[in-house]
């Protein structure tokens, strides 16, 4: 069985003020893109081990312990007693970017695995076994446009569709750590939430929709503020950095010729919006 788990992009991201946990309150919504990742499982004839890992397409760092579709897997074997398992990912969305990747392969993970092995859950216990794994994984169980807040992981729907238009994505040889990224934050709460924001037109977003990262992040990192500024030079109608970096993005309306060309060296994808 192979699922096809998506990136997302945030569409404006405020830190709103610092938890008594040392974690981080903040606003965003989340928007679900289709540059993909391949997921497929199927049953080990090895029984001997718990599972066997294979990862192509991008190169991925760390132990297969490590890997959030290993301890999906892992979590979901301890509750429902599941058969070993061969697991192929092929990675097609950049790590430390800022889209979600290892996030969705996660939650697509414990999606297929319930369709595969008929589990039974409804989306509210995917949700709940996703969350457990990290913040904005459950995000991907319904995978619809949401206003996010607490660290990440409470989610209201949002009435929003950029249908039509189409996004061009650039994620240069640039890793932000999320500590870095958070060094220069001093946490608000915005005159103007982003749920409200994002309910105007696209043409708006430009003058109102902010990423509190971009000031720290462009602070050190110049070139994603040039990458930022050469989307809008290209005729953008709203650009920005995903979450906390690096990946820069620009939503059009109408698609370009040779993006490749634009951006060489960076990894640059163009995609239509729905």
């Amino acid at each position: 069985m192979i699922y096809f788990p998506n990136a997302k992009i945030n569409l404006g991201l405020n830190i709103t003020e610092k938890r008594p946990d040392g974690y981080h309150n903040l606003e965003t919504v989340f928007y679900p893109i289709n540059l993909q990742d391949a997921l497929e499982v199927n049953v080990l004839s090895d029984k001997s081990i718990p599972y066997r890992l294979r990862i192509s397409g991008m190169p991925v760092s760390g132990s297969p312990e490590d890997n959030l579709v290993v301890k999906a897997y892992l979590l979901l074997k301890d509750r429902y007693d599941l058969p070993p398992v061969d697991i192929h990912l092929f990675k097609h969305i950049p790590m430390q970017a800022g889209l979600g990747g290892g996030s969705a392969d996660c939650a697509f993970m414990i999606k297929l695995l319930n369709e595969k092995f008929s589990l039974g859950m409804d989306e509210e216990e995917m949700e709940r076994y996703a969350a457990e794994l990290g913040a904005d994984c459950a995000f991907f169980i319904r995978n619809r446009p949401v206003f996010a807040t607490g660290i990440g992981n409470l989610f209201e729907p949002v009435p929003l569709s950029l249908e039509g238009y189409s996004i061009i994505l650039v994620k240069p040889e640039i890793a932000v750590s999320t500590r870095d990224a958070f060094s220069g934050i001093t946490p608000a709460r915005p005159e103007t939430s982003l749920k409200e924001i994002v309910r105007q037109p696209v043409e708006t977003w430009a003058k109102t929709m902010r990423n509190d990262f971009e000031n720290t992040v462009f602070h050190k990192y110049p070139e994603l503020a040039s990458l930022k500024d050469k989307l809008y030079d290209l005729g953008a109608i709203y650009a920005s950095m995903s979450g906390s970096g690096s990946t820069v993005y620009g939503i059009f309306r109408e698609t370009l010729e040779n993006v490749d060309e634009l951006f060489g060296g960076c990894f640059c994808r163009q995609r239509a919006l729905k």
